[in-house]
């Protein structure tokens, strides 16, 4: 678990300037970690990041929900993000990649545009500073899982082209290892290597960074 902390601090800084104390934020985001840890299946043979960060950062979510959520958003709605954040942590382990909101719909059996509205109410809500949370207001609809991509983004530009195009296209693109093969023009073990030293700098970055 220690080798994984500093993700777990890295992700709860992003939430830090919306009224929580930082340490409190970090030991959440450390519960998040613990329960990625436990409920990770390693027979799935999917990048453990892409199954840890969603989970975190679900984790953080529902803290600020409920800090804050208990007169200002209806308890169906609360209900529904705890399930998208669920459905979004489930499908990343086992796909190794964020679900799209269709994905996420066909999972848990409801309409997209409930899923759209789950989404929104997260974005609007859940990442707003606690003391402008009146009359927020939804400037783009189209929401979908972005976790991995704000989480890693700022520690990208050290990796070499070839790595960076290819942790791009696999948690951002979401294309499966033979997809970026046939892309990059290499094979699927090689891209599978190449994954991983790019993983492991990313969490050496994140350990610098402490």
């Amino acid at each position: 678990m220690r080798e994984y902390l500093p993700l777990a601090r890295h992700i709860a800084r992003r939430f830090s300037e919306r009224g929580e104390p930082m340490e409190d934020l970090a030991q959440v985001a450390a519960v998040g970690l613990i329960n990625a840890i436990d409920r990770y299946d390693v027979g799935r043979q999917t990048d453990f990041l892409s199954y840890a960060v969603p989970t975190i950062t679900g984790e953080v979510r529902r803290h600020f929900r409920d800090q804050c959520w208990a007169v200002r958003v209806p308890r169906r709605l609360k209900e529904l993000c705890d399930s998208i954040d669920g459905a979004t942590a489930e499908l990343s382990h086992k796909t190794g990649r964020s679900p799209t909101p269709s994905e996420i719909a066909r999972h848990l059996g409801i309409p997209l545009s409930d899923v759209y509205e789950g989404l929104r109410v997260e974005k609007n809500v859940a990442f707003a500073p606690l003391d402008s949370l009146e009359g927020s207001t939804v400037d783009d609809p189209a929401l979908e899982g972005v976790e991995i991509h704000e989480a890693l983004q700022p520690m990208l530009r050290g990796l070499p082209r070839r790595e960076r195009t290819i942790v791009v296209l696999r948690f951002f693109g979401r294309l499966t290892q033979t997809e970026i093969a046939r892309r990059v023009g290499i094979s699927q073990m090689h891209v599978s290597r190449l994954l991983t030293k790019s993983l492991e700098q990313l969490r050496n970055d994140l350990l610098a960074d402490e």
